[in-house]
């Protein structure tokens, strides 16, 4: 068994475009029920804070783990990042191979399935947020060559600091940002939204972006809220997990997810607005956490 530092898991990652192939494996995966997974089991820590178990198994290619994932906002007040947690990767035998540190690998599996589904819809990107993600997905939109990404935030101080870290991280992205969100949505064909979970008053409006828009929500309900999400598609990275969250995360009201994001990167886009959710299932972890291990092991 080997134990793993989050800056060892950062440099044994698979690159941005070969994580972003295997998230999309794994979106399928998740589709055709080739795989076994189960909704985050969920304790709360802390007011607006919780903690996920998220296990998963995929028979055919002998994957077995778990990831334990803490969200604690109050870490922010202090300087500290809002999400942590620990990775454990069984062999099918059952033995454990490997604990890792899961920030980084959380970082990447995020960015990575919200890369595969960019599938859908070629038009330009804005991100809405300034946090982490915004980094972790800068570098995807940079390894598929996506053009320029748009950024929203609230404070110039942070969207600056953003465009520094990308001139050394990703010299190869124009990072355009704003202060201005009806000037970041106004030119959107796809809008990644990366806000902190639960926050309440910056829903998108109907109107506000295209009526055949992409939204690529990594924060449940903050941004892609039921009035918008009422006017399109719906579908989830894993469609089971997002109903037994819809009450609690999004609201009773929220539409029902019609599908699997698999399913459309099988099937095809279809018209108008289509808001696919991006929950983490555990099984990308999975994915993830065996390609680390494999490149320690090479």
């Amino acid at each position: 068994m080997i134990h793993l530092r989050d800056d060892q898991v950062r440099d044994l990652l698979p690159s941005p475009t070969d994580a972003v192939a295997l998230m999309r494996e794994t979106l399928l995966a998740l589709a055709d029920g080739s795989a076994s997974v189960t909704p985050k089991s969920q304790v709360v820590h802390e007011e607006g804070g919780f903690a996920n178990a998220m296990p998963a198994a995929w028979p055919e290619r002998g994957l077995l783990g778990i990831k334990w994932v803490t969200i604690t906002p109050s870490n922010r007040e202090h300087g500290k990042e809002m999400i942590d947690g620990l990775m454990v990767l069984s062999g099918a035998d059952g033995s454990t191979r490997a604990i890792m540190d899961a920030a980084e690998l959380t970082a990447l599996r995020t960015a990575a399935v919200t890369g595969a589904s960019l599938a859908l819809d070629d038009r330009p990107v804005t991100f809405i947020g300034t946090g982490v993600q915004a980094r972790s997905h800068a570098r995807v939109v940079e390894a598929l060559g996506r053009g320029s990404l748009t950024v929203w935030g609230r404070r110039a101080d942070a969207l600056e600091d953003l465009v520094a870290w990308g001139r050394e991280h990703t010299p190869g992205l124009e990072i355009r940002t704003t202060t201005d969100r009806a000037e970041a949505l106004a030119g959107a064909g796809v809008v990644i939204s990366g806000l902190p979970i639960g926050l309440t008053g910056s829903d998108i409006q109907p109107g506000e972006v295209a009526a055949d828009a992409t939204l690529l929500p990594l924060d449940y309900a903050s941004t892609a809220g039921a009035a918008l999400a009422r006017t399109g598609t719906v579908v989830a990275d894993d469609p089971e997990q997002f109903e037994r969250l819809r009450p609690l995360k999004h609201g009773e009201d929220y539409p029902r997810a019609t599908g699997a994001t698999g399913d459309l990167l099988r099937e095809g886009r279809p018209s108008g607005l289509v808001v696919a959710q991006n929950l983490g299932s555990g099984l990308g972890d999975v994915v993830l956490a065996d390609a680390v291990v494999r490149n320690a092991e090479g």
